[in-house]
């Protein structure tokens, strides 16, 4: 497939209205849709903010390539805009941005689609190109100018192909990936491929991108290099680069400064990887990045393959409680509620199995993010004792950890077994004294943890007043600080690790308090752009029409676009709106049993009406805030 197949005319915006990234991120998904290429704006929006989240897709230059992969996706295709006069998209180099190319690809896109994105993605490291698309006037001036790269591209490569490695030059291996691997994984990879050639310097650059893994690495090949770069925002195959010097950067690093990547490799001073997790550097970072982002890492690993079974199981839990609710339980069977009737117990026998996975699933992917495959039995086995031996989400949040690192020590252990037991390692040593020293250091821990939980629960399950005003304006808070990142997720992982010990209670007060706090925040954006509309352009109003949708959805992250381009006034603004929507929930000791859903699970809310008025309540006062702050439009 060529590019021009997914570059379509239909597709093109010339001149760009929009004056910020709200409005451009808007007007090129509103062209998508008019052009059939999605069906639902909302969610295809969703995944583009959520790409943005993580790190911005203005790479400089002038140019910025927002993606996303999701079922709102008909067909893949690559909608090309213009801005004749630039505008402000948070550029990782600050200035203004010309050019953009949305991504759109569909869940199920086949090799040949993102092949042709990968190829997208290369040409525009060529600076003569991007100067030739910025002067073009016409959607078939755009096409014809692709082609002849694309062509101009495939000579190159064979070329290339057809040089023999100089024996005298430096050689360097690297590893590119970032977390949806359709643009920045091989814009890296150009980048790092032109500036090692500038400099003389041989390279191999491994892809790691929706396609799979492209030009994997020998173990030859590592061995014979002088350094390895890893550009990633996302978990690679890290244990092969054991022994090397390794520089372990943001794969925005790799576009931005392939140059400072590749000295620092030669230079003979980076960092000395290990399988473990050392370095031979004494110093904040080692190879793999900060300790506290490693931990992050993979905790968030853990986090999100387990919030799916809370989500679904969570809600069907709920319903169940409903139904028995509607059809009537006896006030002395009122323990059996959510199972007195049989439609009932129907939704909360599928509930519950879901819902059960929950602990062996955080525990198990916290221990495979940092041993790898073989951390993931030992690390559900660490789960499914804390689960049982009462130590709860904390009890499986440590087993998780203490199974990962029980396997890393066991590979240091077996390390110098002859190699005819390599195949034997991994399906009985690992696993089998895995669990044995997990398992027995589990029945210890569950003992303190089991104390700890247990006091825990007690205290939530008797949440009210004061302490239930104070900690649900705390989590609410903690919602609106970073909108998606590590506090936000910080405090929706505690909200959801609550559900599963209040369910009897009618729902978590916590649960409530974090939901109300992540709605406020884009419903505030709607507020501040309905009132004060002299402090915001036209596409930042069209924006604010959005982020209501956004927020009854408890989708926080569409406030992100405002945040980033306004911190200073936005943060604050929706952080004492969060606080005291949460505040006021934890007083009034309303309870919610799902762990999230908006709207769409108001009637899982002890008290619905008063829940909506004290999200409404919460999202004005930080509409207001935000928008007495806002400068007007014509002091900018």
């Amino acid at each position: 497939m060529k590019i021009n197949e997914l570059l379509i005319k239909d597709a093109m915006i010339m001149d760009l209205a929009a004056t910020d990234k709200a409005g451009a991120i808007d007007e090129m998904v509103n062209k998508l849709y008019e052009t059939g290429r999605i069906t639902d704006k909302t969610v295809f929006k969703e995944g583009i903010l959520k790409r943005e989240a993580q790190t911005s897709t203005g790479l400089g230059d002038g140019i910025a390539m927002p993606h996303a992969k999701n079922a709102a996706v008909k067909e893949a295709t690559v909608l090309f805009a213009k801005s004749k006069k630039g505008l402000d998209y948070a550029s990782l180099d600050g200035q203004p941005t010309y050019l953009f190319f949305m991504i759109a690809a569909p869940e199920g896109a086949n090799q040949t689609h993102l092949e042709a994105l990968a190829a997208l993605s290369r040409l525009l490291i060529n600076p003569d190109f991007v100067a030739k698309l910025k002067n073009a006037q016409t959607p078939t001036e755009v096409q014809t100018l692709f082609q002849t790269a694309e062509d101009q591209k495939a000579a190159e490569e064979a070329q290339e192909a057809a040089v023999p490695e100089k024996s005298d030059q430096p050689f360097v291996v690297a590893v590119t990936a970032c977390p949806t691997g359709i643009a920045h994984t091989y814009m890296a990879e150009d980048a790092l491929k032109k500036q090692a050639q500038a400099m003389g310097v041989a390279i191999k650059v491994e892809t790691n991108g929706s396609e799979g893994i492209k030009n994997r690495l020998t173990a030859e090949e590592i061995a014979k290099a002088a350094g390895v770069i890893v550009a990633a925002d996302k978990k690679v195959e890290m244990n092969r680069f054991d022994g090397k010097p390794l520089i372990n950067r943001p794969v925005s690093d790799g576009i931005r400064k392939p140059g400072e990547l590749i000295t620092e490799a030669i230079s003979g001073k980076a960092p000395i990887f290990h399988g473990d997790g050392s370095s031979s550097d004494v110093g904040d970072e080692s190879a793999e990045g900060t300790i506290g982002q490693r931990i992050y890492k993979d905790l968030m690993n853990g986090v999100s393959h387990m919030l799916p079974f809370v989500v679904a199981g969570g809600i069907m839990i709920a319903i169940s409680f409903m139904i028995d609710n509607f059809m009537g339980v006896p006030n002395d069977q009122l323990s059996s509620l959510g199972s007195y009737n049989e439609v009932a117990g129907w939704f909360n026998q599928i509930g519950s199995a879901a819902f059960g996975f929950m602990l062996p699933i955080l525990a198990g992917f916290i221990a495979s993010s940092i041993a790898d495959r073989p951390g993931l039995v030992v690390g559900f086995a660490a789960g499914a004792l804390a689960n049982s031996g009462g130590a709860g989400f904390l009890g499986a949040l440590i087993g998780g950890f203490l199974a990962g690192y029980v396997i890393i020590f066991l590979k240091k252990l077996f390390s110098k077994l002859p190699k005819s037991l390599e195949g034997i390692k991994a399906i009985l040593f690992y696993p089998f004294f895995g669990l044995l020293i997990t398992g027995f250091l589990m029945l210890l821990i569950n003992v303190p943890m089991s104390a700890i939980n247990t006091a825990l629960n007690d205290f939530l399950n008797g949440l009210g007043g004061a302490n239930a005003a104070l900690l649900g304006a705390l989590l609410a808070a903690m919602m609106a600080a970073d909108l998606g990142g590590p506090i936000n997720k910080a405090a929706y992982v505690f909200g959801t690790a609550t559900l599963a010990t209040t369910v009897a209670e009618g729902g978590s007060i916590v649960m409530a308090s974090v939901m109300a706090g992540g709605m406020v925040p884009p419903l505030a954006i709607f507020i501040a752009t309905r009132l004060f509309k002299n402090k915001f352009d036209k596409e930042q109003q069209d924006a604010g029409l959005t982020n209501i949708i956004m927020g009854l959805s408890f989708v926080t992250e569409g406030a992100i676009p405002f945040a980033a381009s306004d911190p200073l006034r936005a943060i604050p603004s929706f952080m004492v709106g969060s606080a005291i929507t949460g505040g006021l929930v934890g007083a009034l000791s309303i309870r919610l049993m799902a762990p999230h859903g908006g709207i769409f699970v108001i009637p899982l809310v002890s008290q619905p009406l008063i829940y909506l008025l004290v999200i409404a309540l919460g999202a004005v006062i930080s509409g207001v805030i935000f928008g007495l702050l806002k400068k007007p439009l014509a002091a900018k």
